[in-house]
């Protein structure tokens, strides 16, 4: 029996069936899985000391915590995705962010345009332990595709990782000889309270950003109403708000209420961000209170302006 070079799991071919329909016809199935099912890995790789990737999606930043919860490893932070944050952001502000972890090192980079690719090797090299490398992240911070960056310019290895919007796409370990060392792909943990969670596949594609943001920005005079697509609504007054979600969600301003089933939260801001989880985040220019409405079980919560 085989693995599964897509996903890990144990089968009879190199590509699982649904490694093979997601490929070649984009027909992407839901597998339900919960954080009880990947604990048992990060309890294993806590029991080596080994170094591990700790893949952070500079879009969708989650709660790290429960990595530290599990393994006390050496961490390497990389921050992917930087091509979906406008150019005109600070590299610096990113690099010095506080990201809520310890770790040894951190890099940014983006797989899709290959920037930092020839440091984040260095890195690795300079801070391996031993001939294993793991890669841990949350799902949908670009582990997978990292790799296969990883693969396609470093190695004369023809294997690719399955990539796909869906929570759990990874489904076991991976081993992936790189030369130098070997890296050990892992399956996305589950970030509670995140809008890919409660979405179909088709329509995370439209929420999960492909390229450059193009912040929009509302000045609110009086109260008015901002809508998102079916998925967020938010009244404020008198506030200046600037959006950076994916550039194929539709916004429309509303000069009155707007009748709604979503779950309210109450937010307190502060020249800071408000996030909703997985869907985008929002950057405030002064105090206020915002009514902030959106799907039940997504998280809504503030932090420091990342931008």
């Amino acid at each position: 029996m085989n693995k599964c070079q897509g996903c890990g799991v144990f089968c009879e071919n190199t590509l699982c069936e649904r490694c093979f329909r997601i490929k070649h016809y984009n027909d992407y199935k839901i597998v339900s899985k919960t954080n009880t099912d990947f604990i048992p890995i990060l309890e294993t790789i806590n029991k080596s000391n080994d170094l591990v990737l700790l893949v952070v999606d500079l879009f969708n930043i989650a709660d790290l915590s429960l990595i530290r919860k599990y393994m006390k490893n050496d961490l390497l932070l990389v921050l992917t995705k930087r091509d979906l944050l406008p150019k005109s952001v600070s590299y610096d502000k990113l690099y010095n962010y506080d990201y809520k972890i310890d770790y040894l090192d951190k890099i940014i980079i983006s797989s899709n345009k290959n920037y930092n690719f020839d440091e984040l090797l260095d890195k690795i090299n300079k801070y391996k332990k031993s001939n294993n490398v793991y890669v841990v992240g949350f799902t949908n911070a670009g582990k997978s595709t990292m790799i296969n960056k990883l693969i396609y310019n470093y190695s004369s290895n023809k294997t690719e990782i399955t990539t796909s919007p869906l929570p759990s796409t990874t489904l076991n370990t991976i081993e992936i000889d790189l030369g130098n060392f070997t890296l050990i792909d892992t399956p996305g943990l589950l970030s509670e309270g995140d809008i890919a969670n409660y979405v179909s596949g088709n329509e995370l594609k439209k929420i999960i950003p492909k390229k450059e943001i193009k912040p929009l920005t509302y000045q609110i005079k009086g109260f008015q109403t901002i809508m998102v697509d079916n998925y967020l609504i938010i009244e404020a007054t008198d506030i200046d708000l600037t959006f950076y979600m994916s550039n194929n969600l539709k916004i429309k301003r509303y000069y009155k209420k707007i009748n709604t089933n979503l779950k309210k939260h109450i937010v307190e801001v502060n020249h800071n961000d408000v996030v909703i989880k997985g869907l985008c985040f929002i950057k405030t220019n002064k105090k206020s209170v915002l009514n902030v409405y959106t799907l039940d079980k997504v998280s809504v919560f503030t932090r420091d302006s990342i931008i």
